[in-house]
């Protein structure tokens, strides 16, 4: 059991460490580090060749890097430019809704819709700031939307969804409060901007960055029996298509955005996070961590905060701390109050995990390291986490 946690410590400080320089780079070193210390090397090749053939996860991953193309090309064709030019509204206030607003548009690898957006408004705003508000309030909404990852976990927990969603609202308001108070502190108050209304202008940016995942879940609704990310990648593809239209942007050019925003970066990432996503659930990592569960706070807070982490997934955490805490517990003791302090300690890990999409594309985004990431977001992280760990204490035990 020693040498599981060996390895995954060592995993972890190689992935942190070559992330700083590469980043699919070091999520892979990480993969192979703990897969090698726990795993027979025909399995960690079989889950390596099994991952990177995965349709799904190809598919996935060309769809995210197509995401960079969009905004890129809307960047280059200035109908990023006519949008913010087309909006009358404070730059903080503007920073805080357009990636929540594009965060209740589920889609992996979103961040990246957002990040050009963002990255153009509010003065005396450096790229870590950018990169810190980017991450925090795209998922500020995420907390309570229904159709996000609290779908799922609700489902497998047996609670009714949206009475989860009211018993989360004290945590979106918290996770407003703190990224309002901790990374606008930098924005000036009084910078506006001073659009000029002009409907057409403002209609077709976010025409193109709807489209997108308006088209995936319309899809995805209607033939069920499709790979998901087959919708995914027909809507951002749709997508680039608009940019190009409305942009006016000759074929020839797509040449040039690649080599500008690089979009193979972007799916190497894809694939490294879910080869050390696949080489953690293979590993003994899980059964060395239900050994260590002494409460029900320890479980659902300290270890859902920890799997938040290293997983990047809010399904992942929640599926392999529920039959802990059933053996362990009692099925009848997870009511909707302990699921919604599991389900927001979860969260927070997850927001902030080095193997989170969000937090990678972002970073590469605004070219910025992981280090200067943590310094933005460590504050914040901590209250949030504290103030969830003091009410399980209280009220759950």
């Amino acid at each position: 059991m020693t040498l599981v946690w060996i390895s995954f410590l060592a995993a972890l400080i190689l992935m942190i460490t070559i992330a700083r320089k590469n980043l699919w780079l070091g999520l892979t070193t990480g993969a192979l580090t703990l897969g090698l210390f726990n795993l027979p090397i025909i399995e960690v090749i079989r889950i390596f060749i099994s991952t990177i053939t995965d349709t799904s996860i190809l598919l996935l991953a060309v769809s995210v890097g197509i995401i960079p193309l969009i905004g890129g090309a809307l960047e280059i064709s200035g109908l990023m430019n006519d949008l913010i030019k087309s909006i009358r509204i404070k730059s903080k206030t503007f920073l805080m809704l357009a990636p929540a607003f594009m965060g209740m548009l589920p889609m992996p690898g979103g961040a990246l819709l957002s990040a050009p957006i963002i990255s153009k408004v509010g003065k005396h705003v450096s790229n870590n700031d950018y990169t810190a508000i980017n991450v925090w309030f795209r998922h500020v909404l995420i907390l309570i939307y229904p159709l996000g990852a609290l779908l799922a976990c609700s489902k497998m927990a047996n609670l009714n969804l949206y009475y989860e969603m009211l018993l989360l609202i004290p945590g979106f308001i918290l996770l407003a409060m703190l990224g309002n108070i901790f990374l606008l502190k930098s924005v000036d108050s009084n910078h506006k901007l001073e659009g000029t209304s002009n409907l057409k202008k403002l209609l077709m940016p976010v025409l193109v960055i709807i489209s997108a995942p308006v088209i995936h879940i319309t899809l995805m609704s209607s033939f069920k029996n499709i790979l998901p990310e087959i919708p995914l990648l027909i809507g951002v593809a749709f997508s680039l298509f608009l940019v190009f239209y409305f942009g006016k942007l000759p074929i020839k050019n797509l040449k040039q955005l690649s080599i500008k925003m690089k979009p193979w970066k972007f799916f190497l990432i894809i694939i490294a996070m879910f080869i050390f996503l696949n080489m953690f659930e293979a590993s003994k990592v899980s059964a060395a961590i239900s050994v260590i569960v002494f409460s029900k706070t320890f479980l659902i807070v300290g270890i859902g905060v920890f799997l938040g982490f290293v997983t990047g997934r809010v399904q992942v955490p929640v599926s392999i701390i529920l039959p802990i805490f059933y053996s362990k517990f009692g099925i009848e003791s997870m009511t909707p109050v302990v699921f919604a302090t599991m389900f927001f300690a979860v969260f927070m890990g997850y927001i902030v995990s080095p193997v989170h999409p969000c937090v990678s594309v972002s970073l590469e985004y605004f070219h910025t390291e992981l280090k200067d990431f943590y310094k933005k977001l460590s504050v914040p992280t901590l209250i949030a986490i504290a103030v969830v760990s003091l009410f399980s204490i209280i009220l759950i035990g």
